[in-house]
């Protein structure tokens, strides 16, 4: 594990000249980057951030030669095949950050450091704005997600965008993959060339969505996808998660749902962008138009979270195509505005800071949990905890006492 992580350091460091680090310049400031240290000085001609770029290539050339020729070869290709849209390049790539391989995290984080790159030149020849628009969608099961991402995904390529489809699925208890299938639901839009649908399972990760969906975003960024809908797993954290990874989220519900789920979603209802009463038609439609005035006055209740944006409650019909074109126009209504503010861009900045600590509260367990101490320790204090011996409390403070004693 440590090994890894000055692996990653090393990796973060070795970025393309085009990469800069925000940072506060002074005479003389200390700069480590790879093996090794250099000093900065305010030199006339040679500013902080030209001193940066010289390093981080010097880095960059450095850790290529670290590489064997085959990963090499295979991340050339990958990379290549990424930017070039192909989809076989696309579902190779996310398998290899989705695994557990130690040295294929390493080269899946060299990849993805490419594939930013990339990212960022192409945003600042858009004037800075984002390349693609990421919309999060959840809901109660039988709120038919699929169905509805299936009949917007087909109206999209038809109007000439590129859509990837990352859907998160309950893991087997069994073999410890997909369990729902969501592509072979979407199977008119799994068929079609311009789009790309991954089905990811959620492996035990709390709250459904993988801890590499992410950068799975990040790679469908990378090979050209305009759109990036992500379907999250049944009601719960599941929302709270994908709700920090998207521009905007989309609440899909049921018009029968009943008033037993209302509970449930009167948490999440506060984190929508935008909610979509499904199954608006035939001896729904009454309903539908109940449970839209409902929702639509209790919007009006909650503080808002945009000052760009109200959130709003409209209705639609995967069967007959009825409000489908509404609600997308509703989302480029929120897009607009948010670019038009400079929202989207603080709330995807605001989502990479996150998701940075996320992913350390994950490898810190991870760490502290095969710690050889820790493991020694945790059988006796699990039965002393058991038997009402020692509270949980005296026993977490023992095992983190442990842990820290064997840091140098």
């Amino acid at each position: 594990m440590r090994q890894f992580g000055f692996s990653l350091l090393r990796h973060i460091s070795s970025l393309p000249s085009s990469f800069t680090v925000p940072s506060a310049c002074c005479l003389h400031q200390r700069v480590f980057t790879g093996s090794h240290t250099c000093y900065q000085s305010t030199i006339a001609g040679h500013s902080c951030q030209q001193h940066r770029r010289a390093v981080s290539s010097s880095t960059l050339r450095q850790h290529i030669q670290d590489l064997s020729g085959p990963e090499q070869r295979l991340l050339d290709k990958l990379y290549k095949g990424l930017i070039g849209g192909q989809r076989a390049s696309l579902a190779e790539s996310i398998t290899l950050v989705e695994t557990q391989h130690p040295r294929k995290k390493e080269l899946a984080q060299v990849l993805l450091q490419r594939v930013l790159a990339y990212r960022r030149e192409q945003e600042s020849r858009n004037g800075g704005k984002p390349v693609a628009f990421r919309v999060g969608l959840s809901g109660p099961p039988g709120a038919g997600k699929s169905s509805f991402i299936e009949v917007v995904g087909k109206m999209l390529t038809e109007r000439g965008h590129k859509v990837s489809v990352l859907a998160v699925d309950p893991s087997s208890c069994t073999t410890g993959g997909s369990l729902m299938g969501d592509k072979t639901r979407m199977t008119e839009l799994s068929r079609d060339m311009d789009a790309f649908i991954r089905p990811s399972p959620a492996s035990g990760t709390l709250g459904g969505v993988t801890r590499t969906t992410n950068e799975a975003v990040v790679l469908c960024e990378g090979a050209g996808y305009d759109i990036v809908l992500v379907e999250t797993v049944g009601v719960g954290q599941s929302e709270f998660a994908v709700a920090d990874m998207v521009d905007m989220f989309v609440l899909l519900i049921p018009p029968a749902g009943g008033d037993e789920l209302q509970g449930i979603k009167r948490g999440i209802i506060e984190r929508a962008d935008l909610v979509v009463v499904t199954k608006s038609d035939g001896d729904l439609l009454v309903p539908a138009r109940r449970i839209q005035t409902e929702y639509t006055s209790a919007l009006k209740l909650l503080r808002r979270q945009s000052k760009s944006w109200n959130p709003k409650v409209v209705r639609a019909s995967s069967y007959t195509n009825e409000g489908i074109p509404d609600v997308w126009a509703t989302i480029e209504s929120y897009r607009d505005a948010m670019l038009a503010s400079g929202e989207l861009q603080g709330r995807r900045r605001a989502q990479q800071r996150i998701w940075m600590w996320t992913l350390i509260q994950e490898n810190a367990l991870c760490h502290f949990q095969n710690h050889p101490r820790v493991r020694e320790a945790l059988p006796h204090l699990e039965e002393r905890v058991t038997k009402g011996a020692i509270s949980p409390g005296l026993a977490a403070d023992l095992l983190l006492k442990a842990f820290s004693s064997a840091l140098p």
